[in-house]
């Protein structure tokens, strides 16, 4: 086998990540680590510009107001979108919660989604009441849309898929199953947690309905994430918390509401959080998520061809993943995998990822998986290699 060509930090932007000094940090899927410009954002957001927003009309208020809709709009173009479609949710499960709980039905009360998805895109479904289908994945672990095409029924609410999958990184043809959803009445809804981040994305050429995904993976704090949907879709759904901020005239007979976004942000917002986002944004656009895309694509075409050569490593997910790779050591559960690994110096999760139903399809309990970001580099997948290398030494004893 040719030797995999080393990728050396294209992107130059290593030294950006105070956190990461000295480590190999393999574990982005989970939540990315934050380059400087975002931390002095944050910094600069509590230490000296806060204070509430659309309340005071005082002029840091004014100032803090205008930083906060600022971020809807950067982080609503970042997918294609419009301001007034994007709601601030506390997090990608949050805005999916959402649409399960207040979503129309109009008379239908099944949902379609697939074997690999996040629990955080089947509880909540099934919570708000829904029956639920699964679409059977491919033999490389894809979403088998011919499948979906067979199973959706008029029946059918919505299609909700994750738009790349987190343990296996499959990238969906979205645009194919937003066909399918709408040749049956169905609204889709996109998981993009582990997209957005990876890819640029256009929810309106895609076709999408909503779209969901959150900031910590993006490189941005945790504690804020985004739903965007189609403005006459939002327009359709209730509120679905009640406070202030969310109101436009309050009796005690009656209350009305304001249009959205508004409508879905009940009480004061992760204000500080919205500010990290738009820092969280600039900073991928600077690069740009093309670039991105295809320098995540270099590494996991170098690890998958580095384990691939290991004796006792077997890989899941397709070639082309996009920036994931899970594997499991050969006798090794992946909670142990991933203890020498720490020991070495390396950062990846192990475990069920929130899938469990996809560990089943898999037939195994858990995996160990390696994300990467753009910070990642061939040295990364170098000390990964060496740790597994320790995985297979200490386990032959």
């Amino acid at each position: 086998m040719n030797a995999p060509a080393r990728i050396n930090s294209a992107l130059n932007v290593r030294d950006q990540f105070p956190a990461i000094a000295g480590w190999h940090y393999l574990d982005s899927a989970a939540t990315a680590q934050k380059p400087q410009s975002v931390i002095d954002a944050i910094t600069q957001a509590y230490s000296r510009d806060y204070a509430t927003v659309h309340r005071g009309v005082y002029e840091r208020s004014a100032s803090m107001t205008d930083a906060y809709e600022r971020s809807r709009a950067a982080a609503s173009k970042l997918i294609g979108g419009q301001p007034d479609e994007l709601i601030f949710t506390r997090g990608a499960t949050e805005a999916i919660n959402l649409v399960a709980r207040t979503l129309p039905r109009n008379g239908r009360n099944r949902v379609l989604l697939s074997s690999l998805e996040h629990h955080s895109n089947i509880v909540p479904w099934q919570l708000a009441g829904y029956e639920v289908d699964a679409v059977p994945l491919t033999s490389d672990g894809q979403i088998d849309l011919d499948a979906a095409e067979a199973l959706l029924t008029e029946e059918h609410r919505v299609i909700a898929f994750a738009h790349v999958s987190n343990v296996l990184g499959s990238i969906l043809n979205a645009k194919r199953a937003a066909d399918i959803a709408h040749s049956k009445g169905a609204l889709l809804l996109l998981d993009g947690c582990q997209a957005a981040p990876r890819m640029a994305v256009d929810v309106r050429s895609i076709g999408a309905d909503f779209y969901a995904f959150s900031a910590h993976k993006l490189y941005g704090p945790t504690g804020i994430g985004c739903l965007w949907g189609r403005a006459e879709l939002l327009q359709s759904l209730p509120p679905w918390q009640g406070g202030g901020a969310m109101i436009e005239k309050v009796t005690f007979e009656e209350t009305t509401f304001l249009d959205p976004p508004a409508r879905f942000e009940a009480g004061t917002p992760h204000i500080v959080g919205a500010v990290g986002l738009h820092a969280a944004v600039n900073w991928i656009e600077n690069l740009s998520l093309d670039a991105i895309r295809a320098h995540e694509c270099a590494l996991v075409a170098e690890a998958r061809a580095a384990l691939s050569s290991i004796d006792g490593v077997t890989l899941y997910g397709p070639e082309d993943s996009a920036g994931i790779v899970s594997f499991n050591v050969d006798g090794v559960h992946a909670h142990d995998t991933a203890t020498i690994l720490d020991d070495a110096g390396v950062a990846v999760r192990a475990g069920h990822h929130c899938a469990q139903p996809l560990m089943r399809w898999l037939g195994v309990e858990a995996t160990a998986r390696a994300s990467f970001a753009a910070h990642s580099d061939s040295s990364d997948i170098e000390a990964l290699v060496r740790g597994i290398e320790q995985v297979k030494r200490i386990f032959s004893r």
